[in-house]
């Protein structure tokens, strides 16, 4: 069995939750069991089951900065230790370089014994302090893990250089998308004007500065062009502020934060999809544009340009000039009629991003660890040395630490594992899931995390 292990997940909503999610749903039909640890989200706390019986455990540890949980690597530990063993995880699959829970509990999984895998999201930079820390972060956590995964062959150099992890345990494997969730309906379109639209959170790397210049120079040239933006961020009154100064009201509609159910109805209503990010890994909107139909536009920065094929993404510059050049194309070929089918598109679309094919390559990496072999905690300690952060070994002896003394206190043989039923799941209730809690015996670490 596996166990996902990420800050990110639903109720938010993103790339790497929809990824996780996703992924998760096809193990389950290829017949793996598989557990997500997440931290609570407001009154989601507990166990919760999703889709086919995909089992979540919201575990109650508070959010620190930006929905991730404070990196103490020992308050949640009693509780992660008593997870893993009650449903006999045997990979602990991390996401995202930026979740601290992903982190702590591969290092609580790696002092057990269990096999882990993380899976790079982003990309990142090496000048400025917050990645300087980052990537610092990143290496002492990877030093130790059996594999890693990247969402494109830039994303792979990238963790390769910041997080000094060998090549040979890295692989590549992309996102994808279920292409019958992003079906084309041009029915939906308004044919009067020619519907730019722009999904991403307003945020700098998702170069909305470049947006704000871009909206009021296209405006000006083409009388029939509006503007559809969903999303929200820190950056939307710079939108609102040249929407006001330009008088472009009726021309630019801000939606604000959309849930991933509507994505697909305020795409559809687009003829052309721009993306302006900075820094990109992988970017999933485009394939979801390009998959109902919509020419798609973007900056050619980090893996953008292996996502689509030439004919389908016009690849321009993170630059004002490049990207008003860009639009321009792609409204000229609108005019013009030099657009493909979108049905055939969409139809290529899923020929090229299925789940089950990423799946299939996800189990490739899954069995490769597990013929990896068992590393005592000498070994580890010795890895850790590599990283040159020696404090970082004494955090990683206090956790074993604790794990022994927790192994006497809490043994192995007295946590019940969990049975499953393929023909009925049992929903766990809050009083259950307060009982599982207290089941632990360890009532200062409770206490702890209940503050």
């Amino acid at each position: 069995s596996h166990s996902m292990v990420s800050d990110f997940f639903y109720p938010n909503m993103g790339g790497v939750e929809e990824h996780i999610f996703n992924l998760s749903q096809c193990l389950l039909e290829h017949g793996h069991k598989v557990v997500i640890l997440t931290h609570s989200y407001e009154d989601r706390v507990g166990i919760r089951y999703m889709t086919n019986g995909l089992k979540v455990y919201y575990i109650p540890v508070k959010v620190f900065y930006n929905q991730c949980v404070l990196p103490t690597m020992v308050c949640s530990l009693p509780l992660i230790r008593y997870i893993f063993l009650r449903e006999e995880i045997q990979i602990i699959h991390g996401h995202s370089a930026f979740s601290a829970l992903a982190h702590e509990g591969m290092l609580i999984g790696r002092l057990m014994g269990l096999k882990t895998v993380f899976t790079d999201h982003s990309l990142f930079g090496f000048a400025d302090a917050s990645a300087i820390l980052t990537n610092k972060f990143l290496e002492i956590s990877l030093v130790d893990c059996d594999h890693c995964i990247c969402v494109s062959h830039t994303g792979k150099e990238n963790t390769v250089l910041r997080a000094k992890v060998q090549k040979e345990k890295v692989s590549v494997i992309p996102n994808a998308v279920d292409t019958t969730l992003f079906t084309p309906d041009i029915s939906k379109r308004n044919n009067d004007f020619i519907t730019i639209v722009i999904i991403s959170r307003l945020v700098y790397r998702k170069g909305v500065d470049l947006l704000a210049h871009i909206i009021p120079e296209i405006c000006l040239r083409h009388k029939n062009v509006q503007f559809l933006i969903g999303g929200d961020g820190p950056k939307r009154w710079l939108i609102e502020e040249v929407r006001e100064r330009n008088l472009l009201q009726h021309r630019v509609t801000l939606l604000g934060s959309l849930e991933h159910s509507q994505v697909r109805h305020v795409l559809n209503k687009g003829h052309i999809f721009l993306n302006t990010s900075l820094t990109e890994a992988y970017c999933m909107a485009i394939v979801e544009a390009a998959s109902c139909g919509l020419q798609v536009v973007s900056t050619k920065v980090g893996g953008i340009p292996e996502v689509l094929p030439p004919d389908l993404i016009y690849l321009v510059e993170p630059t004002v000039p490049a990207l008003i050049e860009g639009l321009e194309m792609a409204i000229m070929d609108y005019k013009k009629g030099n657009i493909g089918y979108p049905f055939e598109t969409h139809r290529r679309i899923g020929l090229y991003y299925n789940w089950f094919n990423i799946t299939k390559r996800t189990e490739i990496v899954y069995n490769l660890v597990k013929r990896e072999a068992n590393r005592n905690l000498g070994q580890r300690l010795a890895s850790q040395i590599q990283s040159g952060v020696l404090a970082y070994l004494l955090v990683v002896s206090l956790c074993y630490i604790i794990l022994q003394i927790l192994e006497f206190l809490v043994p192995r043989k007295r946590i019940e594992e969990v049975y499953v039923d393929d023909n009925e799941i049992h929903i766990c209730s809050n009083q259950c899931y307060q009982d599982f809690i207290q089941d632990i015996n360890a009532d200062i670490w409770c206490d702890i995390l209940r503050k």
